[in-house]
């Protein structure tokens, strides 16, 4: 390594791709230009994989990125380099190691623990003199001051053209690569999760390529049912979470349908693909970034509730009646079909489609009475495509903690039997009711003692009866919530809410609806009601 050349760091993190990746793009153009060499450094950081939501399958899926980005890179002429250690050490021996360095990466709305890696890693670039630029990569404003305009904002951004990075680079040869560890390497716990999706950009590719192309042809109408959502929603959501692909990638290819499908139209060369899907799927790229924003501007977010307020009326001890709550959500014992079956589902894929996400939000929350934070660290470490700006936000929407969106308590009874009418969904991942009728299947608590004995399911002893009653429990939820939502001080701390984070879409469109902390609405899901915008909580498109 020649010590009077700059080594222009590019920095991983997660965005682990080479096609539109600014902060390459741009190491690139400057080491041709100054006669500096490029490095790529990943950092698995202590700090980061112990956090509590990081579990071993988000390991597994960076992994297989890991490996994908090494190749990419080595074809361009450029190291990979895997490192274990704190990223600040491990910046610092580079440093040391080869004198001049420049200091790239994308800025990254992240967790507790990746927010203060970010703010030492600044400490230390000012105090040893080393340049850090770090590239915008999709709609999210650092440092932004109001939300007017954002929209418009997020459009020049995403439709501007991709960061091409050069098929040759000058890399510097000097610094091994070393293997990527294992999750028993890094001691996480074993975390088997048979049905994951992959984090290769293959996978990637051909998820986008497939979507558009047939499976996603009646997106809006089926993306709602777990059922259907597997094939029709995009299932990209993994490769987004870890910048395998980048939206604006995505987002160009659906525009670029858009065209397509209504230039067929208006020659009359109709498909069958409807483009109010692609229409309602670039929607959701869009809020991805909507939500991811909140976050942005206010990382306390992460672990106190948007009007703290809300966080006084599930306080209180960890008792064990809690404890059993939250292990019956989470293990799929809750005694409600529906409600299991999609959170074992979600244990062994690491994916389901966002309203029955949203569903599970809602059953913890209000039927349970549990914090929203313990549900929520629950599902972050269960989702392979667990994105903390996303995440978080929607965590509190979907739990009544934000102060500005209309309560949506979700009946799991009546989302059954909309979602799956003939108890297909339950059968499989409650086996123990594969037998029950279809009349009782939605309901297994009502079938008589012979009924059980016919179907070999006595409930109580091989499934649970229901840890609670649906109807009194969001009943005593509903009353707690509009009781504090008439003080006059509830609603100054409303306002200022949505004055930071709400949208700015007309009346009727916007999920946040100013008018919320005025009338108090409140609302139980049946089949119908998810607000249109909304189709992230996992990011589950």
């Amino acid at each position: 390594m020649n010590r009077d050349e700059v080594l222009h760091v590019v920095w991983f993190k997660r965005d682990l791709r080479v096609v539109d990746h600014g902060a390459l793009a741009q190491a690139g153009e400057a080491a041709r230009g100054g006669g500096g060499r490029i490095l790529g450094v990943y950092f698995v950081e202590p700090t980061v994989t112990a956090a509590e939501d990081f579990a071993g399958r988000h390991w597994a899926v960076a992994r297989e990125a890991l490996k994908d980005l090494r190749a990419d890179l080595g074809r361009r002429g450029v190291t990979l380099a895997v490192r274990t250690g704190e990223a600040t050490e491990l910046l610092e021996r580079l440093r040391a190691r080869c004198g001049r360095m420049h200091l790239w990466s994308h800025e990254e709305t992240g967790n507790d623990a990746t927010y203060a890696r970010d703010r030492a890693v600044g400490r230390w670039a000012r105090e040893r003199g080393v340049p850090w630029t770090e590239v915008w990569q999709n709609g999210v404003v650092r440092r932004l001051r109001s939300r007017d305009g954002w929209a418009a904002n997020w459009e020049e951004r995403v439709r501007g053209p991709l960061a091409v990075v050069a098929a040759a680079l000058p890399g510097e040869t000097t610094v091994t690569a070393r293997a990527i560890p294992t999750e028993r390497e890094l001691g996480l716990a074993s975390d088997e999760c048979p049905g994951r999706q992959a984090g290769t950009r293959v996978e990637a590719e051909r998820m986008l390529a497939t979507f558009l192309a047939y499976r996603g042809k009646n997106y809006s109408r089926e993306m709602s049912s777990p059922i259907t959502a597997v094939e029709a929603c995009s299932r990209l959501s993994v490769a987004l979470a870890y910048g395998v692909i980048s939206s604006r990638e995505v987002a160009h290819a659906a525009w670029a349908r858009a065209e397509e499908l209504a230039e067929a139209k208006q020659v009359g060369r109709g498909e069958d693909f409807r483009i109010g899907s692609v229409r309602a799927f670039l929607a959701r790229l869009h809020w991805r970034c909507h939500f991811t924003q909140k976050l942005e501007d206010e990382p306390r977010i992460e672990r106190e509730a948007f009007l703290p307020e809300l966080d006084e009326l599930r306080a209180g001890p960890w008792t064990d009646e809690r404890a059993a709550r939250l292990e019956a959500w989470c293990t799929g014992r809750t005694g409600y079909p529906f409600v299991d079956a999609c959170m074992r589902a979600l244990r062994a894929t690491g994916w389901i489609n966002f309203r029955m996400r949203a569903m599970l939000v809602s059953f913890a929350s209000y039927d349970l009475w549990l914090p929203w934070r313990p549900s929520g660290l629950q599902l972050a470490r269960l989702f392979t495509d667990y994105e903390p700006g996303i995440h978080w936000p929607q965590v509190q929407m979907q739990s009544g903690t934000t102060g500005i969106n209309t309560l949506r308590m979700y009946a799991p009874v009546k989302q059954s039997l909309d979602q799956d009418p003939r108890g297909v969904f339950i059968r499989r991942w409650v086996p123990e009711l594969a037998e029950v009728d279809e009349a009782f299947i939605h309901e297994p608590w009502r079938m008589p003692t012979a009924a059980q004995a016919a179907a070999g399911c006595k409930v109580g002893r091989d499934y649970p009866k229901p840890v609670v009653d649906h109807a009194e429990a969001v009943r005593l939820a509903r009353g707690k919530f509009m009781e504090l939502k008439r003080r006059a001080e509830h609603r100054a701390g409303a306002r200022k809410v949505f004055l930071r984070h709400g949208s700015r879409k007309r009346p009727g469109t916007q999920i946040e609806d100013p008018r919320w902390f005025e009338t108090g609405t409140a609302r139980t899901e049946g089949g119908a009601g998810i607000a249109p915008a909304s189709e992230q909580l996992e990011l589950g498109m």
